[in-house]
């Protein structure tokens, strides 16, 4: 039967098909979103085998523990779940020139140390540049093996001959699946290309690593379907011009997704960073209001940062609230706490708050920062800089309990804290802790007559 050329119309942010072109995506509700793509149907029935499958026991499945890879990167290691997984699949994304083809060649070379065969694939640099760039991270063994290709049926043939144990594919935006008309980059051509590489890890068991291209939104540039056919989803966080970078993981089939790992971008190549909490808290300044140190937990490690704000009065009709590594939803919310709970007049101020370090945290425990960071600033009350905070903030004022309370005292303790302000509920679980002075707090209330 002859194959009928058509086209449809794909949603560029999650992928939704549609035989006409809509002006709201009915999946994700974006707007303008729907781009033409040519495809190629086929009406020639396809005979299937059957009986070819046939299910297996639970109890009859073997796992192996050692089964994982370690990359010889422990920040990597960490965000990974413990190593690498055999015929795993895992995106890394992030802003051009933050440092992904960097880190995956430095693992590149730590694999390749252990006499681990290793295929980079690249679309968008040639031999030699990439020869350029290895060379200033110093010397790599014979074993890892540069290709330069963006054909997705030269590349399973390249790999069925080299038999790799890990695969990199720079970047998957530039690959190409001859069964799809559509230009490189699009819709079908990433689902696809994903899709082919998905089948090769899985069939042969190599471990593939895809780079991925990010939109200015910060996710990753083709339909979100790209986010669930992969294992894991690694995301470089961070300013591509200042030192620090940090890995999150987003997705994980193989571990915890809360864990980060936090790097530092030096001319060899990128740098673990060991100590997160005192790489966080370089140049804090001295004697000044709006400045406080709160703990975060990422995963199993405590992360102290620090939260600085900038409250002001304001000109305008409607007052600038904006926030940089903190939720400003979340910001106005405590806002809101303060001028009912305590009286302080805010709404005709402008406020800025600021998660020093470009880190991003989510976590509720750092509401007791913030709050300090901005009565702090309010009445220019300055906070001793040997204290720290942690504690989740209500609607009614109280200051409530959160997670690994001992943990986060502990990581205090050991940077040179002399006083933690914690919730009060968690200052009568702790088991007794020398060396460090801990204050309990029940509501804002008590929070305000702590720092007056």
């Amino acid at each position: 039967m002859a194959k009928g050329k058509t086209s449809v119309f794909f949603c560029q942010n999650c992928g939704y098909e549609s035989s006409k072109w809509m002006g709201q995506c009915p999946a994700c509700k974006e707007w303008n979103s729907f781009a033409e793509e040519p495809v190629l149907k086929s009406t020639k029935s396809v005979n299937r085998s059957t009986g070819s499958s046939k299910p297996t026991q639970l109890k009859e499945i073997k796992t192996d523990s050692s089964s994982r890879k370690t990359t010889g990167m422990e920040e990597l290691d960490r965000v990974l779940g413990g190593g690498i997984v055999a015929g795993s699949l895992v995106l890394v994304g992030g802003d051009p020139g933050i440092g992904k083809s960097t880190l995956l060649l430095q693992v590149c070379r730590n694999l390749t140390s252990r006499q681990e065969k290793v295929l980079y694939i690249s679309g968008e640099e040639s031999l030699q540049q990439i020869k350029l760039r290895a060379d200033r991270m110093g010397e790599f063994s014979e074993s890892l093996m540069i290709l330069c290709e963006t054909n997705l049926e030269d590349i399973r043939e390249a790999i069925s001959r080299v038999q790799p144990s890990v695969v990199i594919i720079d970047s998957i935006q530039t690959m190409y699946n001859e069964t799809v008309t559509s230009a490189p980059g699009s819709v079908s051509q990433v689902r696809e290309s994903t899709g082919v590489l998905m089948q090769i890890a899985k069939g042969m068991g190599i471990s593939i690593f895809i780079v991925g291209h990010v939109t200015k939104e910060g996710v990753v540039a083709g339909p979100r379907v790209l986010e669930h056919m992969v294992d894991t989803v690694l995301y470089f966080e961070g300013d591509r011009h200042a030192a620090y970078r940090i890995l999150r993981g987003v997705k994980n089939r193989f571990g915890s997704t809360d864990e980060i790992g936090v790097f530092e971008m030096r001319e060899d190549g990128l740098q673990e960073v060991e100590n997160p909490s005192e790489f966080m808290l370089e140049g804090k300044p001295e004697n000044a209001s709006g400045s406080v140190v709160a703990c975060s937990m990422e995963g199993t490690r405590p992360v102290l940062i620090e939260v600085q704000a900038l409250v002001c009065h304001s000109n305008l009709a409607f007052p600038r609230r904006t926030a940089d590594g903190a939720d400003l939803n979340r910001v106005n919310l405590l806002m809101a706490v303060l001028e009912k709970r305590l009286g302080l007049h805010m709404s005709s101020c402008d406020a800025y708050v600021n998660i020093a370090g470009g880190i991003r945290m989510r976590e509720p425990a750092v509401d007791l920062g913030i709050v300090m960071a901005l009565i702090s600033s309010f009445k220019d009350l300055v906070i001793d800089e040997k204290t720290i905070v942690f504690g989740e903030v209500g609607l009614s004022g109280e200051i409530r309990a959160v997670s690994m309370a001992e943990q986060r005292v502990m990581e205090a303790k050991k940077l040179g804290f002399e006083n933690v302000i914690l919730p009060e509920v968690c200052r009568k679980s702790l088991k007794k802790v020398t060396g460090i002075g801990i204050t309990g707090v029940r509501t804002v209330s008590d929070l305000m007559r702590v720092m007056t």
